[in-house]
């Protein structure tokens, strides 16, 4: 597979060690000078925290100490279905922004990974943001340093740098403008096109927004870990044995699925399409979470998981997602704690490009 390079085709291996002429900062951007990116490990409970939650109604203690610690809990599509049920709010990227921006509560828990926390904490930097195991980061904001990020985007003349909301506050601090994939087509068409328009952490994201809008772009070499994995054998064998369902996928998904879905969205999108189209089925290429609410609002039709590469695992879920557990939820409530901090400069820096483009959707 190639990504393009205004104009030019590279291959993803994004390595330039073999070509003369070539910056520093570009030979730097070699996957082997990229950050490893292990399996995520979990913040183990304490066995004296395992013998205080056995005896405890979970869901009772957590609306408790919501209401006492007057918190609110904001939950992606991707968290597991008992922490969905649990939160006040749900939704995709933009939607839980938007609604942190919005909040008027004490404390925020945001049930999702490392860097939608981060955005919470940029957007209300007076109020507590809690983060119920503070290892749940996320394999394209992890491969994408804010240090090579930087080194990547002096490269270029005239450069305007995109970056996806999936990636660290650092990065964003780098960056003229975010975008989520609800509102990234609207966020590209909005550049001046005298600029040139670096876009990053997700290439295969990117490939899609050219395609769409016609605007060449520079494309960070990064994807998901979950929606690379989505087997296209496999994918066409479940739409021949299922022929009235619809392929519909998140744009985070390889080019080579996003040929075959009939329906390419957001989270949110995906959410609604499956609540309004006239199919009686769809095959569901993004992170298994979503079906949960698909599920709620669409009981009459059937809702099939896209299979991975791997029959034998469970690839199609984010192990970062799955690190919050309701336990951690209870505790972070209790305790206040994992509690995200930022540097208020830092947090400046990021803000402005957040708040373009909340302003912008």
């Amino acid at each position: 597979m190639n990504f393009e390079k205004s104009g030019e085709i590279f291959p993803n291996s994004f390595d330039f060690t073999d070509k003369p002429g070539k910056s520093q900062a570009e030979l730097e951007l070699s996957p082997m000078n990229l950050p490893h990116l292990p399996t995520p490990s979990p913040t183990e409970l304490t066995a004296a925290q395992r013998a205080e939650l056995a005896g405890l109604d979970l869901d009772a203690e957590i609306l408790r100490l919501k209401k006492e610690r007057n918190a609110v809990i904001l939950a992606h599509y991707y968290q597991e279905s008992e922490i969905q049920d649990l939160a006040d709010f749900i939704g995709d990227s933009l939607q839980l922004a938007r609604e942190a921006k919005a909040s008027s509560a004490d404390v925020i828990l945001f049930a999702g990974v490392h860097f939608m926390a981060e955005v919470a904490k940029i957007l209300n930097p007076t109020r507590t943001v809690l983060v119920p195991d503070m290892a749940a980061g996320c394999s394209l904001a992890d491969g994408c340093p804010a240090d090579k990020f930087r080194a990547w985007k002096a490269q270029y003349d005239n450069a305007f740098a995109i970056s996806y909301i999936n990636c660290s506050a650092a990065v964003k601090a780098e960056s003229d403008l975010i975008c989520t994939s609800s509102n990234a087509e609207k966020m590209v068409l909005s550049v001046p096109k005298d600029k040139t328009l670096l876009f990053g952490p997700d290439r295969n994201l990117g490939n899609y927004l050219m395609k769409k809008t016609g605007r060449e772009m520079i494309l960070w070499p990064g994807s998901c870990m979950v929606h690379e994995t989505f087997s296209l054998k496999r994918l066409l064998a479940l739409k021949r044995k299922n022929p009235e369902a619809k392929i519909i996928a998140h744009p985070e998904c390889e080019p080579h699925i996003l040929d075959e879905s009939e329906f390419i969205g957001s989270t949110a999108a995906l959410l609604k399409f499956v609540q309004n189209d006239s199919a009686p089925a769809f095959i569901v290429a993004t992170e298994s979470g979503i079906l949960h609410q698909m599920k709620k609002a669409a009981p009459e039709k059937e809702l099939i998981p896209a299979p991975p590469e791997e029959e034998s695992c469970s690839c199609n879920e984010c192990p970062y997602m799955r690190l919050n557990t309701p336990e951690k939820v209870y505790l972070a409530l209790r305790d206040l704690q994992p509690e995200l901090k930022m540097n208020e400069s830092d947090r400046r820096a990021a803000e402005l490009p957040m708040e373009r483009m909340l302003a912008l959707s």
